[in-house]
């Protein structure tokens, strides 16, 4: 498989800021940042928290350039950067979580819909919209990353928290209640 001229630049520059070159780390942001923060948008509606983990994740950059292994592994910078960056939205909801009260949602039975379940309704309808809303939230959220965000296995893994297997299994589990619920 044959890397895009962007991967292989994007690769020196990691290469680059490991050496400790800060206008090579300003291009990598440059060119990282503005698609990092969309990606890390559609998880986290939170502004303050999507800039604290923007700045966690290139912080993390500069101080861990030096660990990235690259195509030697079959990776690319962006790859390892997003991993990065999910690690970091995944650490922060969970920060979150431990000092945050119950919800307000959860004293309030009758709460409004999640916005993400009102956009994924208005994305996906008819029967096919029913068959997802019917999932169990687990099996919905493994297949939304996996095939409305276009996740890997692997990223999928990292920002639900949960190890590739699991990932797997669940992706198969909703998979076969879709086929069963669309027959």
């Amino acid at each position: 498989m044959r890397k895009r001229a962007g991967e292989a630049d994007e690769e020196r520059l990691v290469r680059q800021v490991a050496k400790g070159d800060r206008a090579a780390f300003e291009e990598l942001y440059r060119r990282t940042a503005p698609w990092l923060a969309v990606r890390l948008r559609r998880r986290c509606a939170d502004e303050q928290l999507v800039a604290e983990v923007m700045q966690e994740t290139y912080l993390a950059v500069w101080r861990a350039a030096g660990a990235f292994a690259g195509s030697t592994v079959g990776g690319t910078a962006v790859g390892w950067l997003w991993t990065i960056a999910a690690r970091r939205l995944v650490d922060a909801f969970r920060r979150r979580a431990h000092h945050a009260e119950p919800p307000p949602a959860a004293a309030f039975p009758d709460a409004a819909p999640a916005a993400e379940d009102e956009a994924l309704s208005a994305s996906v309808g008819g029967d096919v919209g029913d068959a997802l809303r019917s999932l169990a939230p687990e099996l919905r959220q493994v297949l939304q990353a996996l095939v409305l965000d276009g996740l890997s296995v692997r990223e999928a893994a990292v920002l639900l928290g949960l190890p590739e297997g699991t990932v797997k299994t669940r992706a198969r589990r909703a998979r076969i209640a879709m086929r069963k619920a669309l027959a």
